[in-house]
């Protein structure tokens, strides 16, 4: 997941992805315990349509959430409660889910989605992507003050987990972040795995 807001602290909040499981995300009126609890529905065997059901059937406040749902199989489900913001969206693509609230214009969620399906390139990369193609088409209507990059490997701990608050460019700093980490994405995955093989002069492992 790419995610940006007006808010802080997007990435603790609002992302919650796990290996060979599926991915949800929670936002509007945020509620992290529907990312822990969908985690959960999927680790159980229900499928991305199933969990949003489950998730708004057991949230009596749902109409304040807003929800998009991806399983391990590529299924996607979303769900936007009648008190969400507009203008929001919640479009699907190739392979991907744009969901968000308080954008500029209906434009925003289409150009996140042909941003991320123009190439080939890693998922964390086009990821970014949509994420940046969305903020060239407006963006949400207040700037935004965090971001967050998370990306599920085949580990019990994410392949990519980059966090950016309270800054006043914050998708700008989130690219130097991932151009920076990129090529070291499978070290780091090593350095866990297979310290010795990583072994690199003057740094710890």
């Amino acid at each position: 997941m790419a995610v940006a807001t007006s808010d802080i602290a997007v990435g603790g909040r609002v992302a919650f992805a796990a290996a060979g499981v599926g991915a949800v995300l929670t936002q509007h009126r945020t509620d992290p315990r529907l990312g822990a609890r969908g985690l959960d529905l999927l680790r159980s065997g229900c499928d991305a349509a199933a969990t949003r059901d489950a998730l708004v059937a057991s949230t009596p406040e749902r109409a304040w959430r807003q929800l998009a749902v991806v399983d391990a199989r590529g299924g996607m489900a979303t769900f936007s409660g009648d008190h969400v913001m507009p203008c929001f969206a919640e479009v699907h693509g190739a392979g991907c889910v744009v969901l968000g609230n308080m954008l500029a214009g209906d434009e925003v969620a289409p150009a996140m989605i042909a941003a991320f399906e123009a190439d080939g390139e890693p998922l964390a990369e086009r990821l970014l992507r949509g994420l940046e193609g969305g903020l060239a088409a407006g963006g949400e209507v207040h700037p935004e003050r965090s971001s967050a990059l998370l990306v599920a490997g085949d580990q019990s701990f994410p392949l990519v987990d980059l966090r950016v608050d309270l800054h006043d460019r914050p998708v700008v700093q989130l690219r130097q972040l991932w151009n920076t980490y990129r090529p070291r994405v499978d070290e780091f995955v090593q350095r866990a795995l297979a310290p010795d093989a990583v072994a690199r002069a003057g740094q710890p492992l």
